[in-house]
């Protein structure tokens, strides 16, 4: 059986409604962390003018090769084995073929987008994470970051708050990011916060640019 979120089905449409104006010239969009797989083949359903490059870690891949294997278009790539930790972004395929049959070893991508993953990751991962994709980004291009952000060190919700205590019960090392933060990331690694959209359940969509 397929893995599937619930998160994934009800938040893809409000943020396919946000990102597809960035993406909209846009040919290659590399995903960061694509999980059960089910963004990527509804962003490229929706997309069809560029190459959607899911990736993760290797632990995913099964799952996500199973949405893959039941997508019909042809403008996804991967899923590429991807640890924020990695010196090139995405390393290498998995058993999945690559669609387009491109090397993207060290390929830089129009877009980035992900979802839900720097709550998750230790604050040194988030650093290797901006600073991967600024490197991943052409000039002028959009890196798209989904999830729940807090706000002068305050949370945006109670239920973001309880969330935030589940995380770092779990793991101390994760836990809700600060937007500041996330700017001084971002603004060491040439990038610039030009939109922030509110989203459904308390969650926003960063939007950055490449200088």
């Amino acid at each position: 059986m397929k893995p599937f979120s619930d998160a994934c089905e009800e938040n893809k449409a409000p943020i396919l409604q946000v990102i597809q104006d960035y993406f909209c010239k846009a040919t290659t969009v590399l995903e960061i962390g694509s999980g059960t797989g089910q963004h990527a083949v509804f962003f490229a359903k929706h997309m069809p003018h560029l190459q959607w490059h899911c990736s993760d870690q290797l632990i995913y891949h099964a799952g996500i090769n199973q949405w893959l294997a039941d997508f019909s278009g042809s403008n996804i790539t991967g899923p590429h084995i991807l640890d924020v930790k990695q010196a090139n972004w995405p390393l290498s395929t998995s058993s999945r073929a690559n669609i387009s049959g491109a090397n993207t070893s060290n390929q830089c991508f129009s877009g980035v987008f992900s979802a839900n993953t720097t709550h998750i990751m230790s604050w040194p991962e988030v650093e290797l994470m901006f600073s991967g994709v600024s490197r991943s980004l052409v000039s002028d291009g959009y890196f798209c970051l989904y999830g729940p952000f807090n706000y002068g060190g305050t949370y945006s919700s109670a239920s973001n708050e309880q969330f935030d205590r589940y995380l770092k019960n779990r793991d101390p090392q994760s836990g809700i990011r600060d937007l500041a933060d996330l700017q001084q990331l971002a603004s060491c690694a040439g990038m610039t916060l030009i939109n922030d959209h509110e989203m459904p359940v308390n969650n926003r969509v960063l939007v950055w640019q490449k200088n």
